[in-house]
């Protein structure tokens, strides 16, 4: 089981994150996964919430983002941002890994930057695949990683294929059978 960052580490990353998205915006990463009008995103490892705004943006009243962390600070902030912004269209879970989310109920999951520090990447996986819908998006980023381990990872156990490659992220369709 994978356990969350203290508060201090979590502020300090909160502050490095809003420096990183002025000069990176996250609405630009967010073009490269087809996110579209209705449809429902989770950011697996949500941190900060740098993504949610964006998502919330591109998805329209009639989508829905689901915010899941492991780290109660970051699911409280995420919460902060979707009430300070009235997005109404915002849910978040406190989680290391269960979604509470249906089978085939997601469009897109956003899988960026926290891949190399999961404790059983495998697990995440599975339940990345059951959530997905079929041909789901899992995009996937982590600069923590290289391409060739980057494909290894997430299509040895055969869930996934990928569909194209970014500039900044891997886009892997769910595979059914």
């Amino acid at each position: 089981m994978d356990k969350p960052m203290n508060n201090v580490m979590f502020k300090g990353m909160c502050f490095f994150f809003m420096i990183r998205d002025i000069f990176r915006p996250r609405s630009n990463i967010l073009m490269e996964t087809g996110i579209k009008l209705g449809d429902h995103v989770l950011d697996y490892g949500c941190g900060p919430g740098g993504y949610v705004v964006a998502v919330s943006e591109l998805i329209g009243e009639s989508g829905r983002v689901y915010g899941l962390d492991i780290n109660p600070f970051a699911v409280k902030r995420v919460e902060k941002i979707a009430l300070n912004n009235q997005l109404a269209n915002v849910e978040t879970t406190c989680s290391d890994c269960k979604t509470g989310l249906q089978d085939d109920s997601l469009d897109v999951v956003l899988l960026y930057d926290i891949f190399h520090i999961l404790s059983d990447p495998n697990w995440v996986l599975k339940e990345l695949h059951r959530v997905l819908k079929p041909k789901g998006i899992l995009s996937f980023s982590d600069h923590h990683m290289k391409e060739n381990e980057i494909m290894s990872k997430i299509t040895s156990g055969g869930l996934f294929g990928l569909s194209k490659k970014g500039k900044r992220t891997y886009s892997f369709l769910k595979r059914v059978w």
